[in-house]
């Protein structure tokens, strides 16, 4: 991908006379490695890792055991993830499945007749925890670095203290405050947890409280000691199960074998090729590759590029991509160990353009889901859209590996339950909640026993036409997660801006119902008019809400700079051909957005 001053002059065009002057957030570009992640603590370990001459993987391991610790709502030791990874030496990319499991004694009538708060904050919510045997299948497959000093920084912290941030504090508090009262508790309902995020008048511990887990140290410890069985085998795993089991709000049905019976699945990656790049991501049983892929191979039947990034013709095109491909995520996508997937199919360059037909200048209302070429099972559509307590990490070593991970225990908080100092997912209401429609026909996102529930998690890795890493991207935020990758992409691929210009432009979206604008937030997206934009979109028959929208987009850039030619290499023959030394040298630059509407920073070298 060439850069250019287009990407100058495209912002340009976007900014008011009243944010000429306003300093927004500007990327980082760095030579060597680079670490993003969504909290200052996490990334300062990840870039530590990486200068000690670690991988990817080993900045990673690091990386997560600190976000556990540290931004506790998101991600940790008690949830899953997933990992798509490129290593260098070899030229392969693989993807791993660490998403949570249900247990075995799980029946497709689970959630029946609850809404979702009486389910998330319940023992039926918790799914078997994937991160921890993750964290040491990627280490043993691509590590370098001994696995006990990965752990190290997120024991020190977790022994020492850290600062609470004012994200987590005033997440508390919004959940606290949606008790019935401080004695009649749902959220935080586990005195465990209770005790750790408030104070004994029911309000949250303010930013900068030190906070102190030695709990959390003792399971790192632990796991250092003798790796993930640690978690999965024994102690820890049947305090899990007895957390689970005496819930204070209703009893789940997780043991101690489901957790010893966890494994992770290393995966083939999904891939769609968009404008001469090669987009990879997670396959099923999240529905990020696949909805990003559509999104993108729909989009490529338009020459968004001519426009700007935020007219209205680019918007409502996204807008109507999103449509489609929310659609076809609804019907067909679960987990392939249960359900058959029609992944090529959904992807198909021709069924695409097909679905691309369907746009016109107006908003085409709610999208049915079309029929991919490929064998599929008869399913009827789970629309459910939840999800929320999510972190993004992008990594590039020295070595040239890739890692785009993202990790995640669900809602805020997970379940609110705290065993051994992390907290527990939940996981498992991402299932829909009913097994049928209401002719009896199943739902591919139903509850089965041992099955891993729908996500729409799309850690992202982009290459170029050589083969070469050129993008590593991905972002929490639900099932808004897909959006907010396919959108970072667009913005990179076809307007030329680089991460943190990508990062910056407001959202916009349509998950096959309204379509969603971003509130503006001065000093950190590009100032836009966005009842201007609404009125352009509604105007073509859209519905249009103006919300937040909290993305934790970090990507990474990859460019090469060739360098000047010495001798005969890279000496043309006077016909218009390189000689035969034709391999000119380039020099890497890493260049590094971080979303400031979460705490994200960059590190490296």
């Amino acid at each position: 991908m060439k850069q250019t001053t287009r990407s100058l002059a495209v912002l340009f065009l976007l900014l008011s006379p009243a944010v000429w002057a306003q300093a927004l957030p500007e990327a980082v570009t760095l030579h060597k490695e680079m670490v993003v992640t969504a909290n200052p603590l996490a990334t300062a370990a990840g870039a530590e890792v990486l200068k000690q001459g670690g991988t990817a993987a080993d900045a990673m391991v690091a990386v997560q055991a600190v976000l556990g610790l540290v931004e506790p709502q998101s991600s940790g030791l008690g949830g899953g993830a997933f990992v798509v990874y490129h290593d260098a030496r070899s030229g392969k990319t693989t993807t791993y499945d660490a998403r949570e499991k249900a247990p075995a004694a799980a029946t497709e009538d689970r959630f029946q007749g609850l809404g979702f708060t009486t389910a998330w904050q319940s023992g039926l919510s918790v799914g078997v925890p994937g991160t921890p045997r993750m964290m040491e299948v990627v280490h043993a497959n691509h590590g370098r670095l001994p696995w006990r000093r990965l752990l190290r920084q997120g024991i020190e912290l977790a022994r020492d203290g850290f600062s609470l941030t004012e994200r987590t504090s005033n997440q508390v508090a919004g959940l606290l405050a949606a008790n019935p009262s401080c004695n009649n508790r749902l959220f935080f309902r586990d005195p465990v947890a209770f005790e750790y995020f408030a104070n004994p008048d029911c309000t949250a511990k303010p930013a900068g409280t030190l906070m102190t887990n030695p709990d959390y140290a003792a399971t790192l410890k632990a796991m250092s000691r003798r790796g993930a069985d640690a978690f999965y085998l024994g102690d820890i795993a049947n305090n899990i199960a007895a957390a689970v089991q005496g819930d204070l709000a209703i009893a789940g049905d997780m043991t101690a074998d489901d957790l010893a019976n966890y494994q992770v699945v290393e995966r083939v990656p999904v891939c769609l090729e968009y404008r001469g790049h090669n987009v990879c991501g997670m396959g099923p049983p999240s529905s990020g590759a696949l909805a990003v892929g559509q999104i993108l191979g729909i989009l490529e039947n338009f020459d968004i590029g001519a426009g700007t990034p935020l007219e209205v013709d680019t918007v409502h095109l996204f807008t109507q991509a999103g449509r489609l491909a929310f659609a076809d995520r609804g019907l067909y996508v679960g987990d392939t160990d249960f359900v058959t997937v029609p992944v090529a199919g959904m992807l198909d360059k021709d069924y695409l353009a097909s679905r691309a037909a369907l746009i016109t200048d107006l908003d085409m209302g709610t999208a049915a889901p079309g029929t991919p070429p490929g064998d599929f099972d008869p399913t009827a559509p789970d629309n459910s859209i939840a999800e929320s307590g999510t972190s993004h990490v992008s990594i590039v070593d020295r070595y040239g590996n890739a890692l785009s991970m993202t990790t995640t225990i669900e809602s805020s908080f997970g379940n609110g339950v705290m065993v051994n100092g992390f907290l527990l997912n939940n996981e498992l209401t991402d299932f829909s909640f009913a097994a049928t429609d209401s002719t009896g026909l199943p739902i591919a996102n139903r509850v089965q026993p041992n099955k891993r529930p729908r996500s729409s998690m799309s850690p992202t890795i982009v290459f170029d036409g050589d083969g070469r890493v050129e993008i590593v991207t991905g972002s929490p935020g639900g099932s808004r997660i897909i959006g907010y990758t396919a959108q970072s992409i667009v913005s990179m691929i076809d307007f030329e801006l680089d991460p943190q210009q990508a990062i910056n432009l407001p959202h916009y979206m349509n998950r096959n119902g309204r379509t969603d604008l971003e509130t503006p937030i001065p000093g950190i997206i590009v100032d836009y008019d966005a009842q201007a934009l609404a009125d352009a979109l509604i105007a073509r028959g859209h519905s249009v809400g103006i919300i937040a929208q909290e993305s934790g987009l970090s990507i990474i850039q990859v460019l090469r700079q060739p360098l000047p030619a010495r001798g005969r290499h890279g000496a043309h023959d006077g016909k218009g051909h390189k000689s035969r030394n034709h391999h000119q040298a380039h020099r890497t630059l890493l260049v590094g957005g971080a979303d400031q509407r979460r705490d994200g920073t960059v590190g490296g070298r």
